[in-house]
């Protein structure tokens, strides 16, 4: 086994281990650090100025004059969608939906529109009469259950009321609806 001298010992280790050159803020970190961390935060709050929605527009600087109209957007995601370019020097155009149409073509719509609401109106009458029949004047057969539980036996009579109520008006919006095409005629 060997022995060292302190003096030696100090000697080795100074080798060993080479002397670095940063300097320290006093916690045993880079002096640097408290100063990038500075800035990054600083960055971040330039990049976070408030927007503002004038109109269709949108911007970080509000002038005077536009300052009543313009409200601030608290969700800072915008996109922009830029214009469709011209091809070839052809302006880009719209394409455009035809409303116009002939007496007879009109005449079939209507004709189509009040064959669907009488298809619709006979399936809320069928809908109507089995429901009243199944209400019995608000006294309905008892199923299962029902006769060991009176609470579910009268949630089932409050459900079919509403439903006969709700397809009633139902039933009254369709005939108003086919009162105003044959009005239309």
């Amino acid at each position: 086994m060997r022995s060292f001298s302190p003096k030696s010992l100090t000697a080795i280790r100074g080798m060993a281990a080479p002397q670095r050159l940063e300097k320290k803020d006093g916690f045993g970190r880079p002096f640097c650090l408290p100063l990038l961390f500075t800035f990054f935060v600083n960055g971040f709050a330039y990049a976070q100025s408030p927007v503002y929605r004038c109109g269709n527009e949108y911007t970080n600087q509000v002038t005077s004059d536009k300052a009543g109209a313009c409200k601030l957007v608290l969700a800072v995601t915008v996109t922009v969608i830029p214009a469709p370019q011209s091809v070839r020097g052809v302006p880009a155009t719209v394409p455009t939906i035809s409303t116009t149409s002939t007496s007879h073509e009109q005449k079939k719509k209507d004709a189509d529109a009040r064959w669907i609401l009488e298809t619709e109106l006979k399936k809320l009458e069928a809908r109507q009469t089995d429901l009243k029949t199944e209400y019995n004047q608000g006294a309905p057969e008892k199923q299962g259950a029902e006769s060991r539980n009176y609470q579910k036996y009268l949630d089932r009579i409050a459900q079919l009321k509403d439903s006969l109520s709700r397809n009633a008006e139902d039933i009254a919006g369709l005939r108003r609806e086919l009162e105003r095409l044959s009005v239309n005629r």
